[in-house]
């Protein structure tokens, strides 16, 4: 059940703090060790370790994470959620459909590094934000991850990991990511409902789609770019992104959670007793989004929670570059947008 009192850097039952990679490590160890017993924990401690060093900017090579709303939070988040669901999974599965403990650590190992792609690296100065990556950050991603594990002694996993990232993405179709083995088809499943589970489940998921996600939006060349025939407009500020979330996470549920991914998200139901408070909290964010749709409170949006990234003033240097590119893509006239940034 999701608590009342939730705090914003806490997962959804308010007992893990996911903006921490030390809390995130002990909790994903204690699942891995209790439904694998016996297994080796050395690989994935370290895993984590690297992921921390990675997005605070001290793995060299790379100037870490910088994207306001895929932050190091909603990674953190993300492999909690995974490790719940792998965790789930296999304690209910029948002996021939279990994973075991080494395909769970690749499962593990992708989620830490699926959105690794946001990351840029040294070399790559002239790019001002990560999110100007979002189109082919999954890619990113997978080119990442085939580096990473060989260091980690997993390198025969490179092909199915580098595949079944893409279950967190848009970039490959689902139908044409080719796995020999179910059961990596299965963790690619549990991957991606963990991804969307996380996100949509946050206590402040209204504020950082308003706020943040339009924002890399609009440096990714999703919200507004350039056509055929003119400027395209998916979304023009924060607040018609938010308009636009029910029917977004009306989709998903169906599409991705129910459909593609054959109903994962009830893996965690084992854990919790039957219950699901991922998504008990996803019906209550959108229940809440769609009384404000109703009522026009979007005033009550009010929740500000800490950006986890290397830049010291994020929000502020992400707005910054957000209504430059909006004025390069509009031109010297001003546009509907370049006079709006509080209110995205």
């Amino acid at each position: 059940m999701t608590s009342p009192h939730r705090r914003s850097n806490y997962d959804v039952t308010d007992t893990v703090q996911v903006s921490s990679p030390e809390a995130v490590r002990a909790a994903v160890l204690e699942l891995y060790a209790t439904t694998w017993p016996g297994a080796e924990l050395e690989v994935l401690g370290r895993a984590v370790d690297d992921f921390a060093r990675l997005f605070t900017g001290r793995m060299p090579g790379y100037v870490g994470v910088d994207t306001v709303y895929h932050d190091l939070q909603h990674t953190l988040d993300v492999v909690l959620a995974t490790a719940r669901l792998l965790a789930g999974y296999e304690r209910t599965a029948s002996d021939g459909n279990r994973l075991g403990a080494e395909r769970a650590l690749m499962g593990l190992v992708t989620a830490l590094y699926h959105d690794a792609g946001y990351i840029r690296e040294v070399t790559e100065a002239e790019v001002p934000n990560g999110a100007v990556f979002t189109r082919s950050h999954v890619t990113r991603s997978a080119k990442f991850i085939a580096r990473y594990l060989p260091t980690a002694g997993l390198s025969h996993w490179v092909p199915v990991a580098t595949r079944i990232v893409h279950y967190t993405g848009y970039e490959v179709p689902f139908d044409s990511i080719r796995v020999a083995d179910a059961r990596d088809r299965k963790v690619g499943h549990l991957l991606g409902t963990a991804d969307l589970l996380a996100q949509m489940s946050d206590r402040c998921y209204l504020e950082k789609c308003r706020d943040r996600l339009y924002a890399e939006f609009v440096l990714g060349g999703v919200a507004i770019y350039p056509g055929t025939d003119g400027i395209k407009v998916n979304y023009g500020s924060g607040l018609d992104l938010l308009r636009q979330t029910p029917y977004f996470v009306k989709n998903m549920m169906e599409e991705r959670l129910e459909g593609a991914f054959d109903h994962a998200y009830r893996y965690v139901e084992p854990l919790f007793g039957g219950r699901n408070p991922y998504m008990d909290a996803i019906r209550q964010n959108i229940a809440y989004l769609k009384d404000l749709m109703r009522t026009g409170r979007w005033p009550m949006l009010r929740r500000n929670p800490p950006v986890y990234t290397v830049n010291p003033d994020p929000m502020q240097t992400v707005r910054t570059l957000m209504i430059r590119h909006l004025e390069d893509t509009w031109g010297p006239a001003p546009s509907p947008f370049a006079t709006s940034s509080a209110s995205v």
